[in-house]
């Protein structure tokens, strides 16, 4: 399905979000706002238990803010913040995967995802390259870059506007994996559909506890997490996980 210049399409409890905003896939009031909708859908689906994010074409992830909206510009830095957030907060694990260019806003978004995977191809670059404007990331890239790779390389590439390609992506760990471009999506799916396979209630409540530790501190992530704890041992799934390990079979868990 469409929405808007967001395309929604769904396969075996994997959810594949589409940025369809050519030629850039940059974001503009319009399609912050078919992302929120499509947020919402994919959340409030119990049968997704994985959502892929991509770019249309083969050029760009996603650039970032979209300068032909200026006139938007406030309302689309405040949603920028606020999905983006959403994003690394998610209760269902998101992969980014990223086909082409991420740059400015569109490395942030990507940051914001679980796992992220990259073409290899020597023309496609990550960077978060806002000070060649004069301006900085602001829709989360100061606090996420360097979260994933550490202060000084984050420092070193929003400093200097550096845009890296795939295989340096992998070497610092701003990504999980790199692949061919051809073959991107398709291991992007196998790995959603083997993620998808483990037990999404224990998944979602993982994926709290760690968003609460980094978000709320410590003691409020271990508060998330012990309160987890108590949910998953009341699950059907916790008996299929144990039941299977007896029987020596793969466990099929079914989220409840």
């Amino acid at each position: 399905m469409s929405n808007g210049n967001i395309l929604l399409d769904k396969q075996n409890h994997v959810a594949i979000l589409t940025i369809n905003h050519p030629p850039a896939n940059t974001w503009n009031l319009a399609t912050m706002e078919a992302f929120q909708e499509a947020l919402d859908d994919v959340e409030n689906d119990p049968d997704v238990r994985v959502v892929i994010l991509t770019g249309s074409g083969e050029k760009c992830f996603s650039a970032g803010f979209d300068v032909s909206d200026a006139a938007n510009q406030e309302r689309i830095a405040a949603l920028g913040c606020e999905l983006w957030a959403r994003v690394d907060r998610f209760p269902k694990p998101f992969i980014a995967a990223m086909n082409g260019h991420a740059l400015g806003g569109g490395l942030e978004l990507a940051l914001c995802c679980h796992f992220r995977l990259m073409a290899n191809h020597p023309k496609i670059v990550a960077g978060l390259t806002e000070l060649n404007l004069g301006i900085i990331p602001g829709w989360g890239g100061t606090q996420r870059l360097m979260g994933v790779v550490g202060k000084a390389k984050a420092l070193d590439m929003i400093l200097f506007s550096k845009r890296i390609g795939a295989e340096e992506a992998l070497d610092i760990g701003l990504v999980n994996r790199i692949s061919p471009p051809d073959e991107l999506m398709t291991e992007a799916m196998a790995f959603a559909e083997t993620l998808a396979e483990r037990p999404p209630i224990a998944v979602a409540c993982v994926l709290r506890a760690m968003s609460a530790g980094e978000y709320e501190g410590l003691e409020q992530g271990l508060a998330v997490e012990a309160e987890g704890s108590k949910i998953v041992s009341r699950s059907e799934d916790c008996v299929e996980g144990f039941t299977a390990f007896m029987e020596k079979r793969k466990p099929v868990f079914k989220g409840r």
